[in-house]
């Protein structure tokens, strides 16, 4: 009986484990204005294992009346076999090049199609779609609705990741993307959490949000904003438009969205402006400051002289504004730094403490049924959290997309991209005009141990960095440097040569040499990760530090973690220690 009630409490909680990491993604803007050279930046953390392929999808011209299929996203609730393709494997599908071509699962199956349009562009594929040819670039969140709506065919087809691959395939700026996903929105339904999608251009970024109105529903209400040109924007699985301002020049918005709060009894007009984030939202995923503690951090990362504090009186404070202006002027790797964020410096330094453990490791494990379940199987009266940075161990991947107006878009637009957690990958850089992805990119099994997988040598060294972070961690970041260094010094003279080659009408070669260069790249870093995944290995065998000064080099715990642990309480005496006294 013990057995089948632990199995139950395991069961449970294993699957609140599955669920609830897809709801945990970061993402960012920085405005033309507000970067060292000029870009539109749009950044995105995926947060939850999952699939960890970044796929190119080719461009494709269509027959007159075809139809495009939209598919069920396994990142919108959860995964639903009979939608097709596997927990491993988003999509399987003939139509969306080679890679999402599976034979050895189920082929997706439609939720319902539109009409396909003559051509579609090219693009960067993930769990949502991340840039296009075009420069068009895409960021999500995930985001907790009042309502959650199920996918049921004819009535609700489609959540953000089809949406964003559509948006993608069909347009080239962030404005015409917005209204096109709204109108998407409104004629064939929306289900699944709440989101937020930010989309760039190489002029301006907007954050479009969007919800389910009721289980039923067969539309879905959205809001889009505008991040002005000299400003950062970052959202955290809460939405962040507030203040709905009827004729703003730079507010979007569905028609529907007064009637439907009003119908719901959600807001009146006689509360005032309709706030979207506290009328279609409820409040923060999992617990308090589990969005709001991240918004705090990267705005502080961005604008430290503001000064914000962490601490707020609810879920809904407007103590940190829709965007800040940053105190210098970014770059993609003043980005990197905020994703790869464990909250370092301040109360809540994720590096330090008991819970770091003797060598400092960030990482904070979640979901586990031992965590509520005493040695009887009863449930606990323990009631806690850790803190949830910006830098998670769940992370699929991340990148931090460049879009530029001074170049052609097969050469200004760069998908800077890194994969596993953010606090232990290096971002590498494919560009928007690539004719392709490498294979070691474009395929990757989170259960099939392949070491021609980029991720899965990013995901090894991560996890066996665990053991000794504070050491492991600066031998990374020495590898990760020097790649990341090399690629920005590089930058400037490969795209003066892909120019060169493009203005002389040479465009295919252009668009060559950029996908050689990261394809090469990419090649060298697989060969150097796993290189030090073995170095790593060597050198921190046993607990000790081994090189060629010396075998077996002593690494003994600190003191503090020392006294914390009972250590000296251990046997130093033959006399047996006194029983402690009970109260």
């Amino acid at each position: 009986m013990k057995s089948k009630y632990y199995a139950s409490i395991f069961t449970l909680f294993f699957s609140i484990a599955l669920t609830l990491p897809a709801w945990a993604c970061t993402t960012t803007i920085v405005g033309k204005n507000a970067s060292v050279d000029g870009s539109v930046l749009v950044s995105h953390s995926e947060d939850g294992l999952s699939d960890p392929s970044v796929v190119y999808v080719p461009a494709k011209d269509h027959p007159e009346g075809a139809l495009r299929p939209v598919f069920y996203s396994t990142v919108a609730l959860d995964y639903k076999p009979q939608w097709g393709a596997s927990e491993t494997h988003r999509l399987n599908t003939k139509d969306r090049g080679p890679t999402y071509d599976v034979k050895s699962i189920p082929a997706s199956i439609p939720l319902g199609y539109i009409p396909q349009v003559s051509h579609t562009y090219a693009y960067f594929d993930g769990n949502y779609g991340i840039m296009n040819e075009h420069q068009l670039s895409i960021g999500e969140c995930t985001d907790k609705a009042k309502v959650h709506p199920e996918p049921e065919p004819g009535k609700r087809i489609f959540y953000s990741s089809e949406l964003s691959r559509v948006a993608l395939e069909r347009c080239k700026t962030a404005r015409e993307a917005v209204l096109l996903m709204g109108q998407l929105i409104e004629t064939y339904g929306y289900y699944g959490t709440g989101e937020t999608l930010l989309v760039g251009d190489p002029n301006e970024g907007w954050v479009m949000e969007m919800a389910g109105y009721e289980k039923n529903g067969t539309s879905g209400v959205w809001v889009a904003q505008r991040v002005p040109d000299d400003s950062f924007f970052v959202a955290a699985n809460q939405f962040r438009i507030r203040d709905i301002r009827p004729g703003s020049n730079d507010m979007l918005y569905s028609q529907n969205i007064f009637s439907i709060a009003q119908e719901k009894g959600w807001w009146q007009p006689e509360q005032g402006l309709l706030d979207f984030t506290s009328v279609y939202g409820d409040g923060e995923f999992h617990h308090p400051y589990y969005s709001l503690r991240r918004v705090w951090r990267a705005q502080m990362l961005a604008a430290p002289s503001l000064e914000l504090s962490p601490w707020t009186e609810d879920p809904y404070t407007r103590a940190y504004a829709f965007a800040v202006k940053p105190d210098k002027k970014l770059s993609p790797r003043d980005v990197f730094a905020i994703h790869r964020d464990n909250y370092e410096g301040t109360e809540f330094d994720l590096t330090k403490g008991l819970a770091a453990g003797p060598f400092g490791d960030p990482n904070r494990f979640e979901g586990n049924a031992e965590s509520v379940a005493d040695k009887e199987g009863r449930l606990t009266p323990l009631n806690g959290e850790f803190e949830r940075p910006l830098n998670i161990y769940r992370c699929v991947y991340s990148y931090v997309n460049q879009s530029r107006s001074d170049l052609p878009d097969a050469i200004g637009g760069v998908m800077w991209i890194g994969l596993d957690r953010p606090g232990t990958t290096t971002f590498m850089p494919f560009y928007a005009g690539a004719t392709t992805l490498p294979a070691s990119l474009q395929h990757a099994d989170i259960l099939k141990f392949d070491k021609n997988s980029l991720w899965m040598s990013f995901n090894y060294v991560a996890n066996y960095a665990m053991l000794k972070y504070s050491y492991m961690i600066q031998d990374i970041q020495a590898v990760r440097d020097k790649y990341e260094t090399t690629a920005f010094r590089k930058q400037p003279n490969l795209e003066k040569e892909a120019l060169a080659l493009w203005n002389n009408g040479k465009r295919q070669e252009a668009r060559e040499l950029l996908t050689q260069y990261s394809q090469d790249n990419a090649q060298s870093l697989l060969s150097d990760w796993w290189k030090l995944s073995e170095d790593l290995y060597l050198k921190y065998n046993d607990g000790y530090i081994n090189d060629q000064k010396a075998l077996a080099q002593p690494v003994f715990y600190p003191s503090w973690w020392l006294k914390q642990v009972g250590y000296e309480n251990g046997p130093t005496s033959y006399e047996k220690p006194a029983a402690e006294t009970k109260n």
